[in-house]
C-alpha cells in the first residue's frame, strides 16, 4: 500500500511538473511515442490504435476498467488513484475545452497533434467522473440519462470486450441512445444519430469507429458543458 501510493504522488507530480514547464500537453502513452520518421509518414487516413486498445491508465499497475484492482466507487483501489489524477490533470478550464475539441474533430487531431491524443480509457474515466458529477447536478441527464451508461461502463463487460471494434460500436450506440437527455438543440441531436447510423450502416474500417466513438464522446462532455463544470 505504501509503495502504491508513493508511485501515485510521483505519478502526480510529474504530470504537474511537465505541465508547468511545458505549458498544455495532453498525456499519451508509450505505445504511441513514435520516431519523427514515423510521424513524418502519417496521412489523413492512418489512424493508428495504441490509444484505442490500451488499458492502463497513467502507468499505474492493475489499472483500467476491467482491471480486478479498479473498484469504481470505492476508497481503495488503482480507480479511485487514477481518478485523482485524472481531476488533477484536468483541472483547468483551457486544458479542458482543448481535449474536447480534441474528440470532436479526432481526425484533423490526428493528423497534426498524433503525440498528443489522449488514450480512450482516460477518455471513459473522464465520462465516468462526469456522469458521476452529473448525478448531483442533473448534467447527466437525469433519471434516463448517463447513469445506465456509467453502470454499463462499471460493470466493465459491454465496453470491455476483447474485440475493441465491438466495444467501440457498443459505446456508440449506448451513448447516442441517451444523447437527447441532454443535447441542447435538434442539429446536436440530429448528428450524433447520424454518427452512429452511419457505423452501423455500413462495413465502417476500425480506424473510422474508433474516430466515431471519440466524436460522440466529446460531444456528450461538450453538451455536459464538462469545459466550465470540470470533474
Amino acid at each position: 500500500q505504501f509503495f502504491q501510493q508513493a508511485h501515485l504522488l510521483i505519478v502526480v507530480l510529474l504530470l504537474s511538473l511537465t505541465k508547468c514547464a511545458h505549458g498544455f500537453h495532453f498525456p499519451t502513452s508509450r505505445a504511441t511515442r513514435t520516431s519523427n520518421t514515423s510521424h513524418s509518414n502519417l496521412s489523413m487516413t492512418t489512424y493508428s490504435c495504441p490509444n484505442e486498445t490500451a488499458k492502463q491508465i497513467y502507468s499505474i499497475n492493475d489499472s483500467g476498467w476491467k482491471s480486478p484492482k479498479w473498484n469504481w466507487g470505492s476508497a481503495q483501489g488503482t480507480g479511485h488513484d487514477c481518478a485523482a489524477i485524472c481531476r488533477r490533470r484536468w483541472d483547468d478550464q483551457s486544458d479542458r475545452r482543448k481535449m474536447v475539441q480534441s474528440l470532436l474533430t479526432p481526425a484533423e487531431f490526428k493528423a497534426t497533434r498524433p503525440e498528443s491524443e489522449v488514450p480512450f480509457e482516460e477518455i471513459k474515466l473522464i465520462l465516468g467522473l462526469a456522469w458521476q458529477r452529473g448525478r448531483w447536478d442533473g448534467s447527466d441527464g437525469g433519471p434516463d440519462g448517463y447513469s445506465a451508461v456509467l453502470s454499463t461502463l462499471a460493470d466493465a463487460r459491454r465496453y470491455e470486450n476483447e474485440d475493441e471494434v465491438i466495444s467501440a460500436l457498443n459505446f456508440i450506440e449506448d451513448v447516442s441512445v441517451r444523447f437527447h437527455t441532454i443535447s441542447r438543440n435538434a442539429e446536436e441531436l440530429k448528428r450524433m444519430k447520424a454518427i452512429a447510423n452511419d457505423v452501423r450502416g455500413k462495413h465502417a474500417g476500425k480506424e473510422e469507429i474508433f474516430m466515431a466513438r471519440r466524436t460522440c464522446a466529446g460531444m456528450v462532455l461538450d453538451a455536459m458543458n464538462f469545459a466550465d463544470n470540470g470533474l
